[in-house]
């Protein structure tokens, strides 16, 4: 799901991916470094200029596709350097030593070493076997449309079969973070993949720019997941006003924070058919975060009792804002982590280590709007409401959204609510994008040649034609 940075800082913040430079007498230009996780090794790029007031820097991801990333704060004093970026609770401290640094990456407590060195690499594109290339058998549309009552307007592509009328028709709605129309992510398009699949089995496709990213307006920063729902709510309208459209075979495919977003609209809309929840959650917000940071931090080899003490902190964090009415800020945030959190941390940390540096990086991660909102929010209600027919999809390594918890949930909500019309997967061996992995960590989704799993693809385009 998406946390409260900038989509491509919650990625490196959830790789455990740091940004690192070097300079003593000159340390301009490119340094490659390799930072080793569990079971997956990833190249950091990172290029240093030199300005009148000092340095700025920026960091590439190559095997993650990722590139131009800044770094906040780039400083040397004495052979020492520090590069920082707050928002994401990453710090790298390295000595430089004329062709290489010497370093260690550091976040929340963790410490992975990683050494750079000097000079430029050739970076090689990696195949995406599935993206598909045009000329397509099919029509491909840029198209607008307009959320009245947010004052935005927003940008996508409508694909249509090359014969026939009537269609059944798709909207897909994107996961967590800033996303345009293919849902970009570590260099897959997987919407541009899902669009093309179904559209080519005679499905029409919607598929658009979130507010406030790419060619849409809006401003995502300010944005909740019930903003994005109205979003999706308009394109169903938009979708209505096409003649080659069946308005009463117009669904919803949502990913991940676009599998709340699908009940939730459903929940008040007769004019959503069906809905397709690929890996969207059942529980509520805050237990989900603090699903995905246990695992995250075992994963990086945090000790047991460290975990244990982290995450009761942080769900007291997170207890704070939901029990709070209105939006908490920054301030207030960490005012409550000094204060009333003072013993949990000196539990934590040992004497004479500093905290502090903690507290305003999480602070500031969880003061936006979405993020509170996120927290609070409960899906089961919207769930219960749903009276359309439901396919429920999720990978069994998918540790962002856990299929134990959330499949259970998901599937008791519909139930309650009466709908008998549910068809719930769990695939093996598929991470959160869909893709077949070894472990399951965000770490291999660049690595991995395969987009979306061709088994899901099928599956998706038999149901919705069967229903």
């Amino acid at each position: 799901m998406r946390n409260s940075f900038s989509k491509a800082t919650a990625l490196f913040l959830a790789v455990f991916i740091s940004v690192a430079f070097s300079q003593a007498q000159d340390i301009t230009g490119q340094w490659n470094g390799v930072l080793s996780v569990p079971g997956v090794n990833l190249r950091i790029v990172f290029h240093i200029d030199k300005t009148e007031s000092g340095y700025t820097s920026k960091m590439d991801s190559p095997d993650q596709g990722v590139t131009g990333i800044p770094v906040t704060s780039t400083t040397l004093n004495d052979s020492k350097l520090s590069l920082a970026i707050p928002s994401g609770g990453i710090l790298y401290e390295g000595v430089f030593q004329t062709d290489s640094i010497v370093g260690t990456f550091k976040q929340n407590g963790l410490s992975i070493p990683m050494n750079l060195k000097r000079g430029s690499e050739e970076v090689k594109p990696i195949d995406r076997p599935q993206e598909p290339k045009p000329p397509f058998p099919y029509h491909s549309e840029d198209i607008t449309f307009e959320n009245k009552i947010a004052g935005v307007t927003l940008a996508g592509t409508l694909t249509l079969p090359e014969t026939g009328s009537n269609f059944t028709a798709v909207i897909l709605v994107s996961g967590s973070g800033a996303q345009n129309r293919n849902s970009e992510i570590m260099g897959h398009k997987p919407f541009l993949v899902i669009a093309d699949h179904l559209t080519r089995n005679g499905i029409a496709v919607l598929r658009y720019d979130d507010r406030g990213t790419a060619q849409s307006t809006g401003d995502f920063r300010t944005a909740t997941t019930a903003d994005l729902a109205s979003d999706t709510e308009s394109a169903i309208a938009y979708l209505k006003s096409r003649k080659e459209i069946n308005s009463e075979k117009i669904g919803i495919i949502g990913h991940s924070e676009g599998g709340i977003i699908a009940p939730m609209v459903a929940a008040r809309s007769k004019d959503v058919g069906f809905i397709v929840m690929l890996a969207g959650s059942g529980i509520r917000g805050d237990k989900v975060l603090l699903i995905q940071e246990e695992i995250a931090y075992r994963a990086s080899g945090m000790a047991e009792d460290m975990i244990v003490e982290t995450c009761k902190i942080n769900s007291k964090v997170f207890n704070k804002i939901i029990d709070t009415e209105g939006l908490l800020s920054r301030e207030e945030i960490v005012d409550f982590m000094t204060t009333s959190l003072k013993d949990d941390f000196e539990k934590l940390y040992p004497a004479g280590t500093s905290y502090h540096n903690y507290i305003q990086q999480f602070a500031s991660g969880v003061s936006s709007p979405w993020i509170q909102y996120f927290l609070r929010y409960d899906p089961i209600a919207a769930l219960q409401q749903v009276k359309c027919p439901v396919l429920v999809a999720n990978g069994n390594k998918d540790l962002q959204v856990t299929p134990k918890e959330n499949l259970k949930a998901i599937s008791a909500a519909l139930k309650n609510g009466g709908n008998n019309k549910v068809t719930i997967k769990e695939y093996p061996d598929l991470n959160h994008l869909f893709q077949e992995c070894t472990t399951g960590s965000s770490t291999e989704y660049a690595i991995i040649e395969q987009t979306f799993s061709p088994e899901v693809l099928k599956d998706v385009v038999s149901w919705i034609l069967t229903h």
